[in-house]
This record gives structure tokens, C-alpha cells and sequence, in this order.
């Protein structure tokens, strides 16, 4: 009896030694995004913008994804949620157009070195004969940052032709201006060179093997109750109908354009971004060559890397955390977006802080602390 009891204890050992070296690790913790929720709620009590949609992606894992506030300041209005459709206004240059051109330069179907004026003749006059296809990415042509082409023009034709005709601000090359005009310039160039148009491009390229189900231009009159509005325009020159797009270039320009026009969500935008963090992989397809990703989104002697920006360190809209590294976009109508590749982190930030007037400009103090909450809330400082 006693060897069987023996026995039974020494089994009884060997079992516990087994468990305890093929147990599971505890889980890791997750991050406490209470400073966060609170943050949210207070712009939302300052008025910095009527309602937002925010997305955090960390380690290819969206970690927070969360709505606050209305369409409108006007309780009766619907509340914001996390599939509402924003006006992603110049997400437009990044998201879209840049990501078709990164497409474009890696099928040898355009030269980032090349003129504009190879692609667009009408171009070559004013000193800009020499401008390149890269210059336009990076911000450096020269051109002005904007104009109100609604003011003279009637046509798409006429947009383009005014643009050609300009003079420059500075020589091409020797300085970064942001500039509308450039982009718009682009979203030509990726019509001429591909037969199709900017939404149809985006469309086949990213959108439908993505699943961007919501990301569209010109969104149809049956998704209006989904879209948070942006200030209403009371200058349209035109007769016919205006498109929904808030920038007044692109709604001339039929809604859609290689600066601005893109409607979107916050969960669509996630794949669009994790796609590009994940070195242009994603649902087991390439989209893009990891090189392509990593040449468009390098740090050089510029300010600007190609078709994104880069932080600049101590007056970012990033804050104060994010990496040296990092990169992002803004958008007028209170979107951006800012992904920190040191950290595997991405911030994604709808918004309609135009509504009713774009004369609301909290939000330039609220993306620092935005973002530095977000890297606080992760790391758990």
C-alpha cells in the first residue's frame, strides 16, 4: 500500500512539473486609455470640433477605436460613430494620390526625376520648364500654396490651364511651400499616364482588395445620414449642383482631385495605414514593394518626404513623443494622421472641426497633446 501511494504521489509530481512547463503566459496588459477618453471629452467641451472618430494602431493591432460627439453641435442631430464618413480633405494627397504614384514609379510607368511638362506640355512656361514630378511630391516647385480658382474658372480645363499659366513664388528647388496646386497637378499627370481616372485608380489599386467599403469620392445621396458635414459654401459660382467635398478646387474640379475629395472612415483607414506599416503587405497580397515604402517615406535634407510629411522636431503636430522618424499627413477639414515606425504606433484622427465655420482653429493645440496622450496611454507613463 505504501509503494502504491508512493507511486501515485510521484505520477501525481510529474503531471504538476508538465503543467507548470507548458503553461501559457499571461497575457500582456492592456493599455488604459481612460486619460484618453477623457481628453476626447474635454475638446469636445471646448468645441474643437463637433464630434471625431479616433483609431490607435499599435504593433499591427488596432488597440483603441472609439467615437465622441455629433455630426453637429446639435443634440438632435445623430451621434458620431466609429463607421461615420468624413471628409478626409488632404488625407487625399497622401492616401490616395501618393500611394497610386508609389505604384506608378516601382511598374516603370513614371519617373519621379522626369519634368511635369513631359506628361503636361501646357506647363513648360513661367520657369517652370524644368519642374520634376518630384519636386511637386516633396513641395519644392515653387508653385503657390492655393488659389481660389472658383474666382476665374468655370471648368476642370480651365483649372489645369490657370495652373500652367502661373508664375512662380520662388525658384524651384531652393525652398518647401506646401502646395494645393502641386497635387492637383499630380492627379492629372496619374489620369494621363493610366487612362483612368483618381477614383477609379484608388478603387481597383487600394480600396476594393482592401475592403475599404466606405472610402469613396462623390459619396451617393443614400450615405448622406453617415457623412459628417463640413462648412456649408455659399459662393458656388456654378449651376450646376455642387459636389460634397468641402475643398472648393476639388468640387470644381468635379469632386474629386489629386489634393482633396476622399471620403473615408477611420476603420477603412486603419488597413489603408497598417498596409503601409506593414511595408506595403497586406491580406496576403503585395500592394507595394517594401523599397518603394521605404524610399517614398525616408528622411532627407528636405522637410517633406514624398507625398507625406516628416516631424519636425518641437512644433509638430505629433507632439512631443513620436520618434524622428516618423511620418504623417493633415487634412483642413480636421483629419490626420501620424504613424511612429520606432514604436510600431499609428494615430488615426477624423474630424469635422469645420462645422459651421473653418474659422475654428482649436484643433492646432489639441493634436500635440492628442498624440502625446495616445504615446503616454501605450506605454503606460
Amino acid at each position: 500500500m505504501r509503494l502504491f501511494l508512493r507511486i501515485l504521489l510521484a505520477a501525481f509530481a510529474c503531471v504538476a512539473v508538465l503543467l507548470t512547463a507548458t503553461a501559457v503566459p499571461a497575457a500582456a496588459k492592456s493599455p488604459d486609455f481612460r486619460r484618453l477618453d477623457a481628453l476626447m471629452q474635454e475638446a469636445l467641451d471646448d468645441q474643437v470640433f463637433p464630434g471625431a472618430s479616433l483609431a490607435v494602431i499599435h504593433k499591427g493591432k488596432t488597440v483603441y477605436h472609439q467615437a465622441f460627439g455629433g455630426l453637429t453641435y446639435n443634440l438632435k442631430d445623430p451621434v458620431a460613430e466609429t463607421t461615420t464618413i468624413y471628409d478626409a480633405a488632404s488625407l487625399t494627397k497622401a492616401i490616395v494620390t501618393t500611394s497610386i504614384l508609389m505604384q506608378l514609379v516601382e511598374r516603370d510607368s513614371l519617373d519621379l526625376r522626369a519634368p511635369v511638362a513631359s506628361y503636361l506640355p501646357g506647363f513648360a512656361i513661367n520657369g517652370k520648364e524644368k519642374i520634376t514630378i518630384e519636386q511637386l511630391m516633396r513641395h519644392t516647385s515653387g508653385l503657390r500654396a492655393h488659389t481660389f480658382y472658383a474666382e476665374t474658372c468655370r471648368t476642370p480645363d480651365e483649372v489645369f490651364r490657370a495652373i500652367e499659366q502661373d508664375t512662380l513664388t520662388c525658384k524651384p528647388g531652393t525652398d518647401t511651400q506646401y502646395s494645393d496646386l502641386g497635387f492637383i497637378l499630380l492627379g492629372r499627370i496619374i489620369e494621363k499616364v493610366t487612362g483612368k481616372d483618381i477614383p477609379a485608380n484608388f478603387h481597383a489599386r487600394f480600396a476594393r482588395p482592401l475592403g475599404m467599403r466606405s472610402t469613396m469620392f462623390n459619396p451617393p445621396p443614400q450615405l448622406q445620414p453617415r457623412i459628417a458635414p463640413t462648412a456649408p459654401d455659399s459662393a458656388w459660382p456654378l449651376a450646376t449642383p455642387r459636389p460634397l467635398v468641402n475643398d472648393q478646387n476639388a468640387a470644381l474640379l468635379g469632386g474629386a482631385a489629386g489634393h482633396a475629395g476622399l471620403f473615408t472612415t477611420t476603420g477603412d483607414l486603419t488597413k489603408m495605414v497598417n498596409m503601409l506599416m506593414n511595408g506595403g503587405k497586406a491580406k496576403g497580397r503585395r500592394f507595394i514593394k517594401a523599397k518603394t515604402v521605404r524610399n517614398f517615406l525616408k528622411k532627407t535634407e528636405w522637410p517633406r518626404a514624398l507625398g507625406w510629411d516628416i516631424i519636425t522636431p518641437g512644433k509638430s503636430s505629433a507632439g512631443s513623443r513620436f520618434s524622428e522618424n516618423s511620418w504623417g499627413h493633415l487634412g483642413f477639414t480636421g483629419t490626420s494622421i501620424w504613424v511612429d515606425p520606432k514604436r510600431d504606433l499609428a494615430v488615426i484622427l477624423l474630424s469635422n472641426r469645420v462645422w459651421p465655420t473653418e474659422e475654428n482653429k482649436k484643433i492646432r493645440k489639441f493634436r500635440p497633446v492628442l498624440h502625446d496622450t495616445v504615446v503616454e496611454c501605450v506605454e503606460g507613463k
